[in-house]
């Protein structure tokens, strides 16, 4: 953990994760290339993680529900930096168009509004201006008590990687193990364009997780000299 305070707690409950392994050539289409792309037996991968975002605040102010609370739809991929491995975001939905602009505004993150809706064993997301689509039905299977260290390396990450115009953002996260259980799906429809590369066929893996506790540091630049 860094040794400074951290800055922001948040909640990431009920998480249904998508994972492909993908071809290195395409993905690197979307990754900067100050970033190295993490590799598991030679293989990069990606995955949809959609879930609900609770309780996120600064530390010492109190939550506020109608901004807090949000689903959210982010689609990441997995990459080393600064002696570190984390995650890097190809892309970020979220539910709530106001929750965007603010979480946009303070992180720098890629947020963008789309139409999201979840009910007990669904969950369904469109975006027109990009012709995105998830309509996603399911049940849940049982608790899994032992796991894999794909299962490890895909779930259990503490940095986030992000590009901006001028610089590489650092975020360092701590989260105690993501509890994992087993899901089933009775529709399964994932519908991103930009991606068809990438995100193609039924996922090679996947989890579901009831959540974590978050604690966030404040973001570190890197900034990139040839933009500054």
């Amino acid at each position: 953990m860094p040794t400074e305070n951290w800055k922001f707690y948040q909640e990431w409950n009920n998480a249904i994760f998508l994972h492909w392994q993908v071809e290195l050539t395409e993905l690197k289409k979307f990754v900067p290339k100050e970033l190295e792309i993490d590799l598991f037996e030679e293989k990069p991968w990606i995955s949809l993680v959609a879930f609900t975002m609770e309780k996120i605040r600064p530390k010492n102010i109190p939550s506020f529900k109608p901004i807090s609370d949000f689903n959210e739809i982010n689609i990441r991929t997995y990459i080393k930096s600064n002696n570190k491995t984390g995650v890097y975001f190809l892309s970020i939905e979220g539910g709530k168009l106001a929750s965007c602009k603010i979480a946009k505004g303070i992180s720098e993150l890629p947020y963008r509004y789309s139409k999201i809706k979840r009910q007990n064993g669904i969950y369904e997301s469109t975006n027109k201006e990009y012709n995105d689509q998830l309509n996603i039905e399911f049940e849940l299977g049982k608790a899994r008590t032992e796991k894999t260290e794909l299962d490890k390396w895909l779930t259990e990450r503490y940095a986030l990687f992000q590009d901006t115009k001028d610089s590489i953002n650092e975020f360092d996260i701590h989260h105690l193990e993501w509890p994992t259980q087993e899901i089933k799906f009775k529709k399964l429809i994932v519908n991103y364009p930009r991606f068809r590369n990438l995100i193609k066929n039924e996922p090679n893996l996947t989890h579901y997780s009831n959540g974590v506790q978050v604690l966030a540091w404040n973001k570190n630049k890197n900034w990139l000299q040839h933009r500054v």
